[in-house]
């Protein structure tokens, strides 16, 4: 081998040794997933207190991220992608039976579906909106699901239109581009006063599992840290003010069975999915 030859050979051997020294160097990233119930900018100004609680306890960095919609956040949780996936309960229970996920804890609040219709429009039942356009946020979310079964229940069947985000829904049934629109009632809470005071619900649904805090089993070794991490965020300052802003009531254990009740939501993800 002529020694040029074996230089190259020499310094290439050497770059490999130097990348794989700084690959082992790097921290691992921990990612917390939030489902997309609103659009991304807002989903990572809305969690930033908690990443940097997370990042303090954990001695990683943690990066927030979520999906194009909700389908996808599904698919992507099922493959394991989400250290912490944060998502509504139906979603929380497909992770559970699925891929193995621990549910942590919920919010406080009572999680609801509502129909958003504009204030000053004709709508007053679901009968008035036979043959009109409805949005939904996709077709696995669970305000989408839940909608889709309370028009079913009226003898509404016509397919609704799906939108990025709770913000969207809103701005187009304002503009009448859609009769009525559904959302969780924390994303209309979460909307400007204005916004608000210019629309009025056709319907609240019951109590529904809101959004669970789901842990990877890859994280199991790690949970009673993650886990105090999480209600010494709720304690403090601003854990205080995050729970303040957006309504949400601390956290809460979930109550025996709150999960399972989800199942024919889950059912209906998983047939998506497949």
């Amino acid at each position: 081998m002529s020694a040029p030859s074996f230089l190259r050979r020499l310094c290439l051997s050497l770059l490999v040794l130097l990348c794989a020294s700084a690959q082992a160097q790097t921290p691992p990233v921990f990612r917390l997933g939030i489902a997309p119930h609103t659009s991304a900018r807002v989903i990572l100004e809305m969690y930033q207190p908690l990443r940097l609680q997370l990042e303090k306890a954990l001695g990683v960095p943690v990066e927030v991220v979520t999906a194009p919609d909700f389908t996808e956040f599904a698919r992507r949780m099922l493959h394991q992608d989400y250290d912490i996936a944060v998502t509504t309960g139906h979603q929380a229970r497909l992770g559970q039976t699925d891929a193995e996920y621990l549910p942590l804890l919920t919010y406080g609040a009572d999680f609801r579906a509502v129909a958003l219709v504009a204030g000053n429009s004709p709508y007053k039942s679901a009968k008035d909106l036979k043959g009109k356009p409805v949005l939904g946020l996709s077709s696995t979310s669970l305000v989408t699901l839940w909608g889709q079964h309370w028009l079913k229940q009226n003898g509404i069947q016509e397919p609704l239109r799906y939108v990025s985000a709770s913000d969207s829904v809103a701005r187009l049934v304002l503009a009448g581009d859609a009769a009525a629109g559904f959302t969780s009632l924390a994303n209309y809470q979460s909307l400007t006063r204005d916004v608000q005071s210019k629309m009025r619900f056709l319907v609240i649904s019951e109590p529904l599992a809101g959004r669970v805090y789901m842990l990877n089993k890859r994280q199991l070794a790690h949970k009673e840290k993650i886990d105090a991490a999480l209600w010494s965020f709720a304690d403090s300052a601003e854990g205080k003010a995050y729970f303040e802003k957006y309504k949400l009531e601390g956290y809460r254990k979930l109550k025996p069975r709150e999960l399972e009740a989800m199942d024919p939501y889950a059912r209906e993800v998983r047939q998506t999915l497949q």
